[in-house]
Parts: C-alpha cells; structure tokens; sequence
C-alpha cells in the first residue's frame, strides 16, 4: 500500500473565452494566507481570495476562492515571477524583464519604488521575512540579463537600492537564496555564493539546458539542487552534503522540499519521496502541469493544493499496515516537529505495536525487547492467556493492539500446546525481566500473582520458592487457592511468612511434617521450621510451636534455646526452659547437662567465626550482643574493631578471665608483627596495674613473657610499693633473653665475616696475608699480587 502523504484538491479553474485560451495561461503563482496571486501569459496579475487559511498553506479542503483585483501590465510578455513581502503590504512582479511593486490588496504600483531593468530572475530572502515583524526592510537579490552578475538589494516600504553584487563567471540562470548565502545556477555548473563577502565556491557542473538547471531552498542552510545525472542534491550553506542524494526523474519541471519530503513535478505526475530513505511514497498524477510553488501545482488554468497529512496520521495509517519500521524511521526523522510529549508517546505505543507482530511471529526475545523499550504495560501480556485474567484488577481497561495475523493464546491452548508452552515461557521471561523495574512496579500485584500462578503450572519449583520466599506483592485471596490446588504447601507457608503471618507458614509446614498435608516438592521441613523459630524475635510464637517441636525431636530444639534466649543474655530464662522441658521429655539432669555441652560447642564455633569471617558487619552484631553475658565473644568484636583497649577491659573486668585476655592478645596480634602483640600485652599490664586486686595477674603476665616486655619498660611501670622479690623471676628470665639476643648477634657477625673471608680465598686460591684487593674485569675482588697490578 503506498503511503498517502499529501492530500490533493482542486481549488481554481481559470475561465477564458475560447478565443483568448492561449492568452490566458496560468504562468507563475504566489501564496500567502488566504491570498492567491497568478501571473498569466497575457501580462495580467490576478488575485484570488480563499475563503480560510492553515498555517499560511493552501487548505486542501477548501474549495470556494474568490477573485480579486486584476492588474493589467502591459500588452505583451508574460509575468514570470511574483513574490509578496507582507510586511511592507508589496508585491514584486518580474515582467517584460523589469521587477514592479504593487501593493498587495489593491495591486496598485507604488510610485516611491521605480522598475528595477534588466533582471532575468529574483527572490527575496525568507529569513529576513520572517526574522522579525517589524523589519524596516528585507533582502533581495536580482540575477542580472545583460551582466554576469547578482545584486543584492535592500527593499523598504517606500524605498529599494542596490547595496551590493557578486560577480559571476557565466550568466545566471536560476538562484535561491538563504541569509548571506546564495546558491546560482549558471550555463553548466552551480555556484555558492556569499552576498556579504561577495566570494564564491565551485559546487558542481550539471548537463543540463537552460530551463532544467534547478535549485531552491530546502529549509534552514540548506539547498536543493538538480545536479549530474538526475541527482537532487541537498547541499548545506557550508559548501558540504549531510543527505545522501536522491535518484529522481529526467526532465523536470520543478522541485521542493516539504519535510520530511521532496516532491518533484513533471508535465504528467508529481513524485514524492521521503528525505529520511529517499524511497518513493506517494505519486499524484496530472495533466498539464506547469509549476510546482511549495505544495500549490497549477496547471495552464488550474490550481491543485496538496495538504501534508498530518504527521501522526501518516505514521499510524503504516502502522496499521504493518510498516513498523518505517513507521519509526518517520516518527524518528520528524521528532523535531512534534511535542515531546506526543513523540513520547508514538514512540511507545509504535514499539510495543513491533513487539506484538514478533510476538505472535514468535520472535520472543525481540518480542521481549520490544516490549521493554515500549514501556508496555504487563497486564496488556498477562490478559491473552487463559486463566490468567484473574491475576488482573477488575478497574483494568485493556487496550487492545490490533496486529494482522494475531494468534488467539486461548484456541492455541487447546489446538497446539507444544506451541503454547512457547508463549508460556515466553511469558515468564518477560516478567521477570521487568519485575523490580520502574515498568512491572506499576503493576506489582498482577505480575507477581501472574508468575506465581505460572511457577505453580509449570512445576518450577526454584523459580516458585525465590518468588514467595523474598518479597513480594501476591495477593493472598488469588495466590493461596493457586498454590492449595496445586499442592504446592511448602511454598505456601513461605508466602505467608514473606507477608509476616509467621503462625499461618509454621502451622502449614506442621501439617506438612505430620502428613495431613501432601507435597512432594519439598523435604527437611522439620529442621525448616527449626530455623525459623530460632530467628524469630517473637518470643510468644516460639512458645507456642516449640513443645511441637520437642516432640519430634529433643536435641534439634537446643538451636531454637541457644539463639533465642542465651544470646539474648538471659541464662536464667535458659535454665527455666530446660526444666520445663524436662518435666515432660527427661531427666533434668541429663537436660541440662546436654544443653550446657552444646552451648559450649555453639559458643566456640561462633568465636571462631567471629575471628576469622569478614562476611558481616561488625557493629551490627555488637549492637545484638553488647548487652548480653557474651564478654568473651563481644571483646572479639571490639578486637576486630580496634578498640583493643576496650576488650581487654571487658576481659577483665567482666569476663574475669586473665588467660582468655593474654590469648586475646596473642591472637588479635597474629599476623600483625610483634610490635602489636608487645603494645597489647602493655595495655593488658597497665590494666592490671591500676587494680590492687589484680596483682598476682600482673606479675604472673610478666613471669610468662619475659622474652617479650623490655626490662626497663617494665621496670618504670611498676608500683615504688613492689619488692625487688616479687618480680625477680620476670628480671632473671628477662636478663637471660637480652645477653642470649647479644651473644646470638655476635655470633651472627662472626658468622658473616667468615663468609667474607671464604669468599675471597674462593676466588684467589690463596691465604688472606694482604690488606689491599683490586676488581678484575668480571667485578671480583683478589689480591692485587694476583691481579699484576703494581701502584706506580
């Protein structure tokens, strides 16, 4: 189907009696609102009135037009060109090879403005029309008949004069002009022209005869030319081309630009093609076409206007036929003419259009895509597939795409299911791709129950649990019936739990345990809801489920004991909770003593990870454990904080345990050099020091590490009130390491001086008798009796 761009209509017939037909002829045309102006073969200016006006353009559904004024020039010679220049009420007229201004309402010369002589062409340049209301005069530029000229003119309402003129190295046949730049066709090549410089640039030839070298202004900077071989060439004011050419017909009358097209006229056909990919669209045929003016063709006695279909409709009418691409190539190209707002919103609506002719195409990942670029909403996905309108809020309206060769999802179902697994995955795909995103948070609900019920179809258990099992938006009427149907409970009880009904998920993994409920997709239910309740901070729920709990298993339960109330530093509520148990399970000796062994076990394992893991925040679990019997484990923390000084305080003070500070010491400095470990044993003595109950501590930390503390550290550190006795045997052993650490780095010395020495006995062979050495010529050193090296 081509595209209709332009919509045509027919609207002046020019009546002549049958003797003055020749005379008649319609031979150029200008417009401006709803004035029409003709200039005929027989000198005459006519001027037309349409009874409306669009954007300053010929209406295409108008047809009445009412003449005007007619102005009689002379007896002989055509008017080959008319221009109006409404901000000054002028007309100029190019006949008998003379410019003449009328006015343009009562086509009245203007006695102030004398004939211009000798022009073969002009125009006037827009950009001075339009840049401000209020000019006090605009540009003109005439080609000259009888010079190799152009000259630029200032026009103003009771005056014009020639300011300027470019030479030119032939004559002048066809010109437009754009601000100071100016375009000319000559004999056999074009030329581009600066009117303030008065420079020209060589652009191309052309093998054309007079009357077929074109060239007109195709928008802002720009200019269309008939150049070699058919080629219309858009060429900028900079001298370059930034299109590519077009391929257009031989022989033509005229040619325009009317973006985003370029229309071309013969004597029998109008061609439009599209300035975006220089294909052509449209074709309108004609009989006796003599000039093309804008969108405005006339014939010998007729006008036709042609009408720019609205952009919009032109891009939704190639949608309709499927043209997606070339669709978005326009509504890309003419994003400039449009409001943001309106381009937005084509632009999605057209791409989610592509998506849905690959989607029933089964093209799913450009489907996918497709979609996602669209901003498509997911409920418009969800609603093809049977059973799934149920996941859709009832105030939904859908708004259906029509595509050519759709497929009903719902007759697929039943006819072809291979097929239709396809469009399930599909489905699923999609969704989680935009679940979490701006685009599926819009509709949270719908794509969470969609999913859900799709897991719970399909039998994809893992994609099921990870949906209920983080957060989500299912909605609990939809969902729960979905998964009770399918047998899915485990994945039951975690939806209920991602809601925070915490009582509902454990009853329903009870009856999973106790066998009331069926479901084969899961296992290790038991210790599931072990490691719930030991997470949970409700304290009344863990209550209430763990007798349950003690009866399927007695020694799985101690987790649930240890996490819940000993790191919450309540000992005394742990003890109670081993005698209630107790009372109805066992002994309470052998309760207690089995829960005391694991809290060991337990307690070393999480010092051990407290050390060595960097997978958690620290002070996220100091923050839990600062106000519990934790010392041991929260001065750990503080260690791994830096705060050394702090957990050997904690150690002390309140864990009381002066080995478990040294090792702290020992094991907070490993790895670090003995630097840390002599400034942590320092800080653990002075802590000792401050307190006369600690006395023994200290001197018993000094009796074990007198190869550590330096002597006379020590010794300005400790109390004038101690005995020399009392710390003698930290002195004796202290005494003993430094004269073993002197003799060690004597021997050391001697030991590298003899290494010295055989070195060079190595390299001489002989005896060590002299006391100067010289460097041979591979840099060893040898005696200099050796070398026969003598010192003048």
């Amino acid at each position: 189907m081509p595209l209709t761009a332009f919509k045509q209509a027919h609207i002046y017939e020019r009546q002549a009696a049958p003797k003055e037909k020749h005379k008649s002829i319609i031979q150029c045309l200008e417009c401006y609102d709803r004035n029409v102006y003709m200039g005929t073969r027989d000198s005459l200016v006519q001027h037309l009135i349409l009874s409306s006006s669009m954007n300053g353009e010929l209406d295409a559904g108008l047809r009445k037009t009412r003449e005007g004024r007619v102005r009689k020039l002379g007896s002989s010679n055509p008017v080959t060109q008319l221009r109006a220049v409404p901000v000054f009420n002028h007309l100029l007229v190019l006949w008998d090879r003379c410019v003449s201004a009328l006015n343009m309402f009562s086509l009245e010369p203007i006695p102030a403005l004398k004939k211009i002589q000798h022009v073969s062409s002009f125009e006037v340049c827009k950009s001075s029309l339009t840049a401000q209301s209020q000019a006090a005069c605009v540009e003109m530029v005439t080609s000259s008949s009888r010079r190799k000229v152009i000259q630029i003119h200032m026009v103003g309402v009771d005056r014009w004069e020639a300011v300027r003129e470019v030479s030119l190295p032939q004559d002048p046949v066809a010109l437009a002009v754009d601000g100071a730049s100016i375009c000319v066709a000559t004999s056999d090549r074009y030329l581009l022209c600066n009117s303030k410089s008065g420079n020209s640039v060589e652009l191309c030839p052309h093998n054309h005869s007079r009357q077929n070298a074109l060239v007109t202004s195709a928008g802002e900077g720009e200019f269309l030319l008939n150049g070699p071989g058919s080629l219309g060439m858009f060429v900028m004011k900079t001298g370059i081309c930034q299109r590519p050419p077009l391929q257009w017909p031989e022989e033509l009358l005229a040619a325009g630009v009317c973006f985003p097209y370029i229309l071309t006229l013969q004597p029998q056909v109008l061609s439009v093609y599209s300035m975006l990919d220089q294909k052509l669209k449209q074709t309108v045929s004609l009989s006796g076409a003599r000039g093309l003016l804008s969108t405005s063709v006339f014939t010998e006695r007729d006008i036709i206007s042609l009408s720019l279909v609205p952009l919009e409709e032109q891009i939704q009418a190639l949608v309709r036929h499927d043209r997606v691409e070339e669709a978005l190539l326009l509504l890309d190209g003419v994003q400039s003419h449009l409001p943001l707002d309106s381009y937005k919103e084509l632009h999605k609506a057209i791409t989610c259009l592509a998506g849905f002719i690959q989607f029933y195409q089964e093209a799913f990942s450009e489907a996918r895509d497709l979609f996602i670029k669209g901003e498509l909403d997911p409920k418009e996905i969800i609603r093809l597939y049977p059973g799934m309108a149920s996941c859709l809020d009832e105030a939904f309206q859908s708004q259906p795409v029509q595509v050519r060769k759709a497929r009903d999802l719902h007759e697929l179902w039943q006819e072809d299911r291979s097929i239709f697994l396809h469009y399930l995955d599909f489905l699923g795909d999609f969704l989680r791709a935009i679940r979490g995103t701006e685009q599926g948070m819009k509709s949270s609900k719908e794509v969470d129950c969609a999913l859900l019920r799709l897991y719970a179809e399909q039998g994809d258990t893992d994609n099921l649990e990870q949906l209920v099992a983080s957060p989500n938006a299912c909605r609990l009427d939809l969902c729960v019936p979905v998964l009770q149907q399918h047998k899915r409970f485990f994945a039951l009880g975690s939806l209920y739990q991602s809601h925070r009904m915490q009582a509902n998920a454990i009853k329903t993994w009870m009856k999973i345990t106790d066998g009331q409920l069926d479901d084969p997709s899961c296992s290790d239910v038991y210790e599931h809801i072990v490691r719930t309740l030991s997470q949970l901070e409700d304290r009344d729920a863990v209550w209430t489920f763990a007798d349950w709990t003690l009866q399927r298993n007695q020694e799985v339960p101690v987790h649930i004991s240890y996490s819940q109330f000993n790191c919450r530093g309540q000992s005394c509520t742990m003890q109670q909770y081993g005698i209630n148990i107790k009372t109805e399970y066992q002994g309470e000796k052998y309760v207690q003593t089995e829960v005391e062994s694991n809290i060991g076990a337990i307690r070393g394992k999480l010092r051990q990870l407290l050390w060595d893991s960097v997978y958690y925040d620290i002070s996220t679990v100091y923050e839990r454990v600062k106000s519990t019997a934790l010392h041991t484990e929260r001065a750990i923390l503080l260690g791994r904080a830096g705060e050394y000084s702090q957990a050997l305080q904690v150690l002390v003070h309140q864990e009381r345990d002066p080995c478990a500070a040294e090792a702290f010491c020992c094991r907070a400095s490993q790895g670090q050099g003995t630097q840390l470990r002599l400034t942590l044993l320092l800080t653990l003595l002075n802590i000792y020091l401050s307190s006369e109950d600690l006395t023994s501590a200290a001197v018993d930390l000094l009796n074990r590490n007198p190869h550590v503390f330096a002597p006379q550290t020590v010794l300005q550190l400790l109390p004038g009130s101690w005995s020399l006795q009392l710390v003698s045997q930290f002195l004796v052993g202290a005494l003993r390491e430094t004269s073993h650490q002197r003799r060690m780095g004597r021997l050391q010395r001697a030991l590298a001086q003899a290494d010295s020495i055989c070195f060079f006995l190595c390299v001489c062979k002989k005896d060590f008798t002299e006391l100067q050495f010289v460097c041979n010529l591979r840099g060893e050193l040898i005696h200099t009796s050796c070398s026969g090296y003598t010192a003048s």
